[in-house]
């Protein structure tokens, strides 16, 4: 019988999580607390109700039990179970918590698509080749769930998960951030203060302490009455915390019984530490529990703590071990007598309780801890299970060994080719620590900087490379391209890490210092490693384009210089940028994206390389080519998720939302920023948040949606570091003004697009691709001289760019500017050079300001054409406010009209949700709900649900139907 005392409300949150499971509405619930404050009874509870506890009634401040009845008293069918704890001393090892978890769902392994399929095969050393892709595992995870739980729902709970592995958390974090109607329950409890779970967005509840009555009624549920003064201080010492009420007593009671004849409670009881100004509480737990220990027999303590020493419970690990130390199984039933310990259903060894584990281990003497580990290493198959034996020999160690250095950085090596980033720079770090070699020293700490880099561990990623070049500064290495004499090879490891630092600045906003340091860097092995320098040079252009074009320029300038190999990779992307916005560019043709790509391509054999090829899919935009950057970031994108490069995914549908608003495919250019925004968040990739939220205000402001916009320029200026412009700050910008200008509202647009013409941001895509709008707001408030010096560089970049669509906006830019007699022409000009199917919006706005001039000039009749070319075109885009205007300029020409139609969009005007609108399009290309699963990152149960949903609300029955909407 289960019985929780004074959780009402955790437990009725539980049963709406798990009611919600069994209803095929997914959730994830973490609660947090302190150190026995009833996290782990709570995932007890999960379970029993899970495994048919049912709807079990709940007596308010007492406790509850599960009768395996529903409401109605009809029996509950069980859920799938999966369950799983993170230890504290396997943090270290990338996946090992989620591999654990869901071993009994790797059956359905085999049936998930084969990009997460790789994935988690990968991170789970399943299979070799490859990295396992962090957001791919989570993918997997998701769908593994789904799949193992069939047709009904499951319930997964994880305790202690402050202490999982950072590669195990990222994967179920970005798991139980997309559950929706697969029919599972995820519950984590975290204790407070200790590890990290960071879980920003899931819905949490915190535990805090028993009220009087409750603490009264668990207290003497505890066991046998305790003398008054002894029941009194049990109350006030443990302050609420259920697990304390339950241990003091047995601690209080054995140290009584320790104590002389007669001394009652004034010896025995004092003989435990405690009370407000002692030890903090969870000290004494531990003490409490380790007291328990300390009275069982030496071979059963060992035995405890060769367990407690190890994270999997294998009885055949453990038993090989112990074997080794003179103990067997004959050592283990007084600690399963004494509640200890217990076998779970699969044989393996459990703690009754998550300190136990931290009691015994902690508390144990060194010399004993050291030899658990010795022989848990020496237990352990190297070649099945090296990473273990790594760890277990390191935690043997007494000083500094090479030999165990060099395993160690083996391990490190195997969690960096799975992406464990996190677990590889630990494992790097204590190679550091146990090496002999000064420069294998110094090469350790350079990859565990390099690996916290990856792993978003700014703060110690910078810290390591400053540890590594004072390392190198103390044995007088510099090699090529420092002083004579040093060590051929260190001056790379300088480089490398100026560059981990150089990232950590410019991934927290400090571009000036990132700047320095990565020019730095790439200085120092231009001669040594030109390739190396090239990519930091690249980087540095990112970098330089937040600080200014002269910035961008010089850089570009440096990377110019280098004597790149023909056959390098990085040559053509460098010949590329240097060519299009170096010194003296401007006077030159612009280089052809799609060449570059090509080189890049033949370079590598063939294969696209998106890390080299991204930066061209944003210069090519600013080169004005956006055919061919959409071409090239389509491929890109579809390379990058069957790969799993999701890293640099956000990045390239950025780029890809800003080709899609150039040729007006608004609702696609929603789609792809919504999608990104979404994964940028999960990663926590701040930089891209505020540029796709940016890309999305602009969409709204297309559509003349006033509240969405806002909210999504407040978004994306928000993301920016403290005393720096966001990144996304041009494109909101810009957005903003196209809004008040689309609005009717003249003067706040010309405010707001002046915000792009200063030194440091007119070197933007956004600046240059806004100064129509900035002439048309000006000219409009009779202030055309305020886009006069914006215009000439608009003229200048348009005519090398050597588009047809950027010589039109130049020509609508003059006829607005022109004396009457001379507008004509440039509207005429202007129109004749536009692409009304590849650049509608700008077509109309075109026929919308022409038709405005000849309703002025009295051609009425004429106008009416321009006019209704203008609407027709508005409406089809959804682009509401420009209809409007185009409306407006329609009756005052003479003709008669109605209320603008069509100008939402099929699945705004069926009230579509944006997931239910993107699945649904996405359904009618005749894509499976696994592929459509796969592209949006959900499940395919998920999938099915929104279909089911959006059907109805189109009044369709079948797919069939949807190409005939959805074109």
């Amino acid at each position: 019988m289960l019985m929780l005392y004074g959780r009402d409300r955790e437990a009725a949150a539980i049963d709406a999580l798990l009611d919600d499971a069994r209803a095929g509405r997914s959730g994830v619930l973490v609660l947090r607390g302190d150190a026995g404050i009833g996290k782990s009874a709570l995932l007890e509870y999960a379970v029993a109700r899970a495994q048919g506890g049912g709807q079990a009634r709940r007596e308010a401040g007492a406790g509850a039990e599960g009768d395996g009845t529903g409401d109605s008293g009809e029996a509950v069918a069980p859920m799938t179970l999966v369950r799983g704890a993170g230890i504290e001393f396997e943090a270290e090892l990338p996946y090992a918590g989620l591999q654990l978890l869901l071993r009994r769902a790797m059956g359905s392994l085999d049936a998930l698509p084969e990009p997460q399929r790789r994935a988690l095969a990968a991170a789970f050393g399943l299979a070799s080749g490859g990295a396992g892709e962090p957001m791919f595992v989570g993918l997997a995870v998701l769908s593994l769930l789904s799949d193992h739980a069939g047709e009904g729902p499951l319930l997964c709970v994880v305790d202690d998960a402050q202490w999982l592995d950072r590669a195990s958390v990222d994967a179920l974090v970005f798991a139980a951030r997309r559950l929706d109607a697969e029919g599972v329950a995820m519950v984590f409890a975290v204790r407070d203060g200790e590890g990290a779970f960071p879980a920003a967005g899931l819905p949490e509840l915190g535990l805090g302490p028993l009220d009087a009555g409750a603490a009264e009624a668990l207290l003497a549920a505890g066991g046998e009455p305790l003398p008054d003064p002894v029941h009194r201080r049990v109350l006030a010492e443990a302050q609420g915390n259920p697990l304390a009420l339950l241990e003091l007593p047995t601690a209080l009671r054995g140290a009584s019984a320790s104590a002389s004849a007669g001394a009652g409670m004034g010896t025995g009881a004092e003989s435990v530490p405690a009370g407000p100004g002692g030890l903090p509480l969870t000290s004494r737990l531990r003490m409490a529990f380790h007291g328990r220990v300390s009275h069982l027999p030496p071979g059963t303590q060992m035995l405890l703590l060769v367990a407690a020493a190890d994270h999997s419970g294998d009885p055949e690990l453990l038993l090989r071990a112990a074997t080794a130390l003179g103990l067997g199984l004959s050592d283990l039933p007084p600690a399963q007598e004494a509640g200890l310990v217990f076998v779970d259903q699969e044989d393996r060894l459990r703690f009754r309780h998550p300190l136990m584990r931290a009691a015994i281990y902690q508390r144990a003497p060194l010399p004993d801890r050291l030899a658990a580990h010795r022989a848990l290493a020496d237990a352990a198959d190297p070649v099945a299970d090296p990473d273990h034996r790594a760890w277990h020999l390191a935690a043997a160690a007494t000083g500094p060994d090479e030999a165990v250095a060099a395993v160690l950085q083996d391990t490190a090596d195997r969690a960096r080719e799975r992406s464990g980033h996190a677990a590889a720079m630990a494992a790097y770090e204590r190679a550091a620590r146990l090496s002999t070699d000064p420069a294998a020293r110094v090469e350790r700490l350079v990859l565990a900087a390099e690996s916290a880099s990856e792993a978003g561990e700014l703060a110690r990623a910078r810290s390591f490379a400053e540890q590594a070049a004072r390392a190198l500064e103390g044995t007088g290495d510099a090699g090529p391209g420092g002083s004579p004499g040093e060590r051929p090879g260190s001056a790379v490891l300088r480089a490398r890490t100026l560059h981990v630092r150089g990232l950590a600045d410019f991934w927290q906003g400090a571009f000036p210092a990132a700047h320095r340091v990565l020019l730095e860097g790439a200085g120092l092995v231009a001669g040594a490693d030109p390739q190396r320098a090239a990519r930091m040079l690249v980087q540095a252009t990112h970098t330089a384009w937040y600080l200014g074009g002269d910035e961008v320029a010089q850089t570009l300038d440096r990377l110019r210089a280098l004597r790149l190999p023909e056959d390098a990779p990085i040559r053509p992307v460098a010949e590329f940028l240097t060519g299009a916005l170096g010194s003296g560019a401007a006077g030159h043709a612009p280089p052809a994206v799609d060449a570059a790509a090509a080189g890049a391509r033949a370079a590598r054999g063939g294969r696209i390389d998106p890390r080299d090829l991204v930066m061209l899919c944003g210069v090519g935009l600013a080169l004005g080519q956006d055919a061919q950057s959409y071409e090239l970031t389509t491929a890109l994108i579809a390379e990058s998720r069957e790969s799993g490069g999701l890293g640099r995914l956000t990045t390239l549908m950025f780029f890809h939302a800003e080709a899609e608003i150039f040729q007006s495919r608004y609702e696609d250019a929603y789609a792809t920023a919504a999608e990104g925004l979404r994964i940028s968040r999960d990663a926590g990739q701040a930089q891209w948040v505020s540029q796709l939220g940016s890309a999305l205000a602009h969409v709204a402001a297309i559509r003349g949606d006033e509240e969405e916009c806002r909210g999504h320029v407040d978004m994306a200026l928000s993301a920016g570091a403290s005393g720096a412009m966001a990144p996304g700050a041009p494109w909101a910008y810009w957005s903003q003004g196209l809004l008040e200008l689309g609005l009717g509202r003249a003067q706040a647009a010309l405010d707001r697009l002046s915000l792009l013409t200063g030194e440091s941001v007119r070197h933007h895509i956004s600046a240059t691709r806004s100064v129509p709008d900035l002439v048309e707001a000006a000219v409009r408030l009779g202030v055309p001289e305020r886009a006069d010096e914006p215009l000439a560089r608009f003229e200048a970049w348009a005519a090398r760019s050597g588009q047809r669509w950027a010589r039109a906006l130049v020509a609508r830019c003059r006829a607005l500017r022109a004396p009457e007699a001379e507008a004509e022409a440039y509207f005429t000009e202007a129109l004749a050079a536009h692409d009304p199917h590849l650049r509608a919006m700008e077509t109309a706005r075109t026929a919308l300001l022409y038709g405005e001039w000849l309703r002025r000039v009295r051609r009425k009749s004429e106008a009416q054409g321009r006019l209704r070319e203008a609407l027709d075109a508005f409406e089809r885009l959804g682009a509401r406010p420009w209809a409007a205007r185009a409306l407006g300029e329609l009756g005052a020409a003479g003709a008669s009209v109605t209320a603008p139609q069509g100008t939402r969009s099929p699945a705004e005007e069926a009230g579509l949700t944006p997931q239910e609108s993107q699945i649904v399009r996405l359904a009618a290309r005749g894509m499976s709900n696994r592929d459509i699963a796969a592209q949006l990152f959900l499940s395919p149960r998920t999938v099915g649900y929104h279909l089911y949903k959006a059907y109805p609300k189109l009044g369709v029955v079948s797919r069939g139907e949807l190409a005939a909407i959805f074109g």
